[in-house]
Formats: structure tokens, C-alpha cells, sequence
């Protein structure tokens, strides 16, 4: 079964993508052997080079290692350097412009702090249903 990747981001980055997501929701442990390159091509039907152009870049960022004639397993720290750029990521494209907006509307913090807690248990309350 193909997993469906859009098209607005390019496969190899999806692909990285895939395999943070499975670091960050704990599907791979630290040490833990990813999925092979072969195992992705066949999975989501892409080219061979896509799928190792998205690995490396995870190599780069020191999130998994290559252990020559095994495989790629993810780094020690691998989930901790994900969610430290994901936080940030989720500060820079969420946040920041979630507090000029409010600035723009005259929300004071503690208003916009009050908004958040009474919206996230909300969302807890529908989750529990």
C-alpha cells in the first residue's frame, strides 16, 4: 500500500519528514534501525535517490547515523535535536505571529494566555469524547 505524499513539498523532504515524525512519536527509539532505503522506495514508490537525498539530510543533522553494511539507526539524541527544532519552528511560524496578531487587536498577554488555556481545554474535553 502506497502512503499518499503531496505535492507542494518536494518527496526527498517529505521523506525526511516521515522519519522525524517516527523519531518524535517514539515509532523509532535511540539506536533503533530506520526502515531501509529499499523498504521506503517500495513503500512510497519514489526514486531510490529521493529517498537517500531525504536520510542524509537527517545524517547531516546528526538525527540518525550510518553503521557501513547495516543500515541507519537514529542518533542518541536524535528526538531531542527534532523537538528542540520543532520548538523553534513552532515559535517562529505560530507564535510570534500569533503575538503581533494579537497586538494588532489590542489582546493584552494575560488575555491571550487566558484564551489559549480556555481553547486547549477544549480541545482536551472533545478529545475525551
Amino acid at each position: 500500500m502506497q502512503e499518499i505524499l503531496n505535492s507542494e513539498t518536494p518527496l526527498f523532504m517529505q521523506i525526511k519528514e516521515k522519519i522525524e515524525d517516527m523519531i518524535v512519536n517514539r515509532s523509532l527509539e535511540a539506536d533503533q534501525q530506520i526502515p531501509s532505503s529499499t523498504q521506503m522506495v517500495k513503500f512510497y514508490q519514489v526514486n531510490h535517490l529521493t529517498v537517500l537525498k531525504g536520510m542524509n539530510l537527517l545524517v547531516e543533522e546528526e538525527v540518525i547515523y550510518k553503521k557501513r553494511g547495516v543500515g541507519m539507526f537514529v542518533s542518541p539524541d536524535g528526538r531531542e535535536k527534532l523537538l528542540k527544532k520543532r520548538k523553534q519552528r513552532l515559535i517562529t511560524h505560530y507564535i510570534i505571529p500569533l503575538i503581533h496578531q494579537a497586538e494588532t487587536l489590542g489582546i493584552s498577554t494575560e488575555e491571550l494566555m487566558s484564551l489559549i488555556t480556555e481553547t486547549a481545554g477544549e480541545e482536551e474535553r472533545k478529545d475525551e469524547q
